[in-house]
């Protein structure tokens, strides 16, 4: 069973990118004997734990995940702060592109969901690419009423694939998983925010030494200034990890 903790009444698993991509592998492998296990994971940033806060819809979906792993820089300096000396990272993006690497030789199907019209299409090209044995089984666009869901979700099932990825942005991702997650039948859903765009070369990834220094948030608020105004919040999320540390059975969560 995988540790937890709590940041600001959140659950985080305690887990890293080996460990998280050998607990899939193991998912998958066993969902083609047949058997019934299913993960829905949730790769954690501060600006999602912030939203989560104020989106009720969006707290209940981080609160029922199967897995949440510690994504953003932030998270981690949480952790690390409560006294998990050393956690590390768990992108989406390697946590993927690891998972995928592990189990193209079986033939994954997987089916891409998110992004703008054409983009899904242009990230299996490059993904059938990369990893020409895994078989992308669909993909549709993000940009769908909520009333299509059942007709999507038909479209899904019907496809077959061992791996839903969700590229729609917070909170979409999560609450439409969450919420669709009894009438999906995959095995492992991952929310992978804006992965498809990087597959699609719409976007590009930070220097490697940018990655390990934990400033890949800064490359990318640099390359989208748009997300300038997500960022807003970690100063309020580090004041409110800090008091939550400091007073853990007080005030901390509140504010």
């Amino acid at each position: 069973m995988v540790r937890t903790a709590k940041i600001l009444g959140y659950p985080v698993n305690l887990i890293g990118l080996e460990e998280t991509v050998a607990l899939l592998e193991k998912l998958l492998l066993a969902a083609e004997e047949g058997e019934k296990a299913r993960l829905r994971v949730v790769t954690l940033n501060p600006e999602m734990l912030m939203l989560g806060q104020m989106d009720p819809r969006l707290a209940a979906a981080l609160q029922r995940a199967d897995l949440i792993v510690p994504d953003g820089i932030g998270i981690v300096w949480a952790l690390r702060r409560a006294g998990h000396k050393r956690q590390q990272r768990v992108t989406g993006v390697d946590l993927v592109e690891t998972l995928l690497t592990r189990m193209a030789r079986a033939g994954l199907k997987v089916y891409l969901l998110g992004g703008e019209p054409g983009v899904a299409e242009a990230a299996a090209a490059q993904l059938q690419n990369r990893w020409p044995q895994v078989q992308v089984v669909g993909c549709h666009h993000g940009y769908f009423a909520e009333e299509m869901s059942p007709g999507l979700i038909k479209e899904i099932n019907a496809a077959e694939p061992a791996l839903l990825l969700a590229g729609m942005g917070v909170p979409r991702q999560e609450t439409w998983l969450a919420e669709h997650w009894p009438a999906l039948k995959v095995p492992l859903g991952i929310g992978v925010g804006g992965l498809l765009d990087l597959w699609a070369g719409r976007t590009v990834r930070a220097p490697r030494f940018l990655q390990r220094i934990g400033l890949e948030w800064a490359f990318r608020a640099w390359k989208e200034p748009q997300r300038l105004k997500r960022l807003r919040v970690l100063p309020k999320f580090i004041w409110r990890v800090w008091r939550e540390q400091r007073d853990p059975v007080g005030l901390g969560g509140k504010g």
